[in-house]
Parts: structure tokens; sequence; C-alpha cells
């Protein structure tokens, strides 16, 4: 019997991606998605179950499919996507509910794979040039969305205590970017010129998306537990960002930065807290661990930024020709179990 994956966040970026890319392998016989929203990429066979924010259908589904892998990507590391309380439920309660779903007696789960993300390292002046899965941050954290990050961490490192039979993985992402996906940190890099701190040209360290689903597959497969660091190499300037982008740095005053980038959201580009911090002083996290697991990344950091910039002016030129995909029941189970869809042999 192949593996039997359940999927977070199947509506989000990071769970449908991963949810594509298990369909391609031929030991995953069955992939469950649970989410609030609707999947927004096309699936073949992966089976949608509506849920609410924090998973209290979790258990229920645990149960009733037998799945012996649980990949949590429904993880908020973006400040800007939700309110605090929201962000408690989605990120602190939902984590709580996987765990006591993978825990129950009689449970089939025997690998947790979380993403979650660098922030909770921080970024200070005082910060060291690589933070290594074993180091703490250097200051108490200041943004609901890093204080979150840390009460998780909590959970998995709770729940492998626990349950010394499952293989748990926490993997810890650098800023990500990439041609399909969105954040503030991409959005700063297609203005026509760079939001930058004066005074200030920090060290930034890249992951590509393409390395961040590649990862989650790895982890997926191999069941190492442990907590690993996942970022490209190299750290690069942000005026050395800047200049692959081919973009102009503005320069943000130091006192009162938050003020000066109000005329920035008035424009979609909303800068959080945690990436004005690094703006100021970056961050570097070790990813020899990983790599020592046998992981092998497709991209450094510059190279994340080179093949992005290449992505979004190759999309200037000649534009999308992706048809936007909606979400439909009836039609999604009639092309699963109807009878007369003519499927091809071994299907």
């Amino acid at each position: 019997m192949g593996r039997r994956v359940l999927i977070t966040g199947l509506g989000t970026f990071w769970g449908g991606r991963l949810a594509q890319a298990l369909e391609h392998e031929p030991d995953v016989e069955v992939i469950i998605g649970l989410d609030t929203e609707e999947p927004k990429v096309r699936l073949e066979r992966t089976e949608y179950v509506r849920s609410d924010e924090n998973y209290s259908i979790l258990s229920r589904i645990v149960q009733a499919t037998k799945v012996d892998t649980i990949v949590h990507t429904f993880m908020v590391v973006d400040s800007t996507q939700t309110s605090g309380r929201r962000l408690h439920e989605i990120n602190v309660i939902g984590t709580m509910n996987l765990f006591a779903a993978a825990s129950t007696p009689g449970s089939t789960v025997r690998n947790v794979v979380v993403k979650s993300a660098a922030l909770v390292y921080g970024a200070t002046a005082r910060d060291p040039r690589w933070f290594t899965e074993s180091m703490s941050r250097k200051a108490t954290p200041r943004t609901s969305i890093e204080r979150s990050l840390l009460e998780v961490d909590g959970y998995v490192r709770d729940f492998a205590i626990d349950n010394p039979h499952v293989e748990v993985t926490l993997l810890r992402f650098s800023n990500v970017l990439g041609p399909q996906l969105s954040t503030p940190f991409s959005k700063a890099l297609r203005l026509p010129a760079v939001p930058s701190v004066l005074g200030f040209d920090p060290q930034f360290q890249l992951v590509h998306e393409d390395d961040v689903v590649r990862s989650l597959l790895f982890a997926i497969g191999e069941g190492r537990s442990g907590i690993y660091n996942v970022a490209g190499d190299g750290l690069l300037p942000w005026s050395e960002v800047a200049r692959i982008c081919g973009k102009p740095t503005i320069p943000l005053p130091f006192i009162g930065t938050n003020l000066a980038a109000e005329p920035l959201r008035r424009i979609g580009v909303d800068i959080p807290p945690e990436l004005l911090d690094l703006l100021r002083y970056g961050r570097g996290i070790d990813n020899r661990r990983l790599k020592e697991a046998g992981f092998t990344y497709r991209y450094t950091s510059a190279g994340a930024v080179q093949a992005f910039i290449e992505a979004v002016r190759l999309r200037g030129t000649i534009g999308t020709q992706e048809d936007e995909y909606r979400y439909e029941e009836d039609v999604e189970q009639f092309f699963r179990h109807s009878p007369a869809v003519v499927r091809d042999v071994g299907e």
C-alpha cells in the first residue's frame, strides 16, 4: 500500500503546489487536502475536505482515512494576511489540533512535516552572521506572528518527545522568491524603485519557490526527524538584490520608517514590521544540515533573485497564458467518479 498523505491548507499557494507535486509521486496512493477555501489549482486525484481554520474536524479525518503522513502547510508567515486573533487561531490552535489528531490512540500517523519560517530567529543588530537550527533569537519577539511561530516550535518539540514513533520534521524557510508567489517581499522588488532603510544595507538570504516544494517532498520521502533551515547558498546585500533586479533603491528614514512606508501601502505594497526589521539588519540561516541529509538546492540566493526577475520581465512582455481555475465540487466529482469518463489503463 502506498503513502497516504493529508495536507493542511490545500487552498493556499503552498498546499496546492505540494498536492500537484505529490500527484506525480508513484508511491503516494491517497492525497487529502483540508482548508476553509477551495483549491486554487487543478488537481487530478487530491480529495478536498472543507474545514474550519483551527481544524476541529482533523481527528475524524485522520481516523477515517488512516493517513500515515501529515504536512502542515497552513501556517501564516505574513502578518499582512490576517489579524492577530485569526493568526492565533490558524497558527497556534490549528497546530494544537493537528498534533492532537496525530496522537490519538490507534493513530496511523508516522510522519509529520511542519512548514515554518526563519522569522523565529528575529532580526536585530546583535544577531550572528548565520543562525543554526540549535540557536535561539537574541531579542524578545515584537510581533504576533513571531510569537505564534515560537509557540508552534514548542508544540512541535513536545509532540516529538511524547511520540517517538513518529518522524517529526520542522522546516524553517528563509524569504521565498518565485514567479508565481506574491508576498510583500516580492511586491517590493516589483516596484520601479526598491525600498530600503537609510543607512542600512543588510545581508539577505533567499530560497526559490521550487526548492520550497522540493524540500517538502524530500522531508515527506526521507522521514528525517528534526529541525532544518531551508535557504539558498550565499548572503546578498540588499543593494545587490536591487541591482540584480535592475532597480534603484529609495531610502526610507530610519526614524518613522513605518509612517514613511504608508504611500507604498496605498499602491498595494504593505511592508510588515518583520520585513522592516530585515531591511535594517538582514538575516542568514545555516543550510548545511538539510544538505548533509541529502537535499540538493537548484538555486542559490542570487539564482533565486535572477530567476524571479527574469520571470517577471517575461510575463511583462508576453503576459500569462494560464486560464483562471475555479473549483466546482460537482464538476470535480464528475471527473473523478463518473463511469462515463474514459480513463487511462492503470489509472
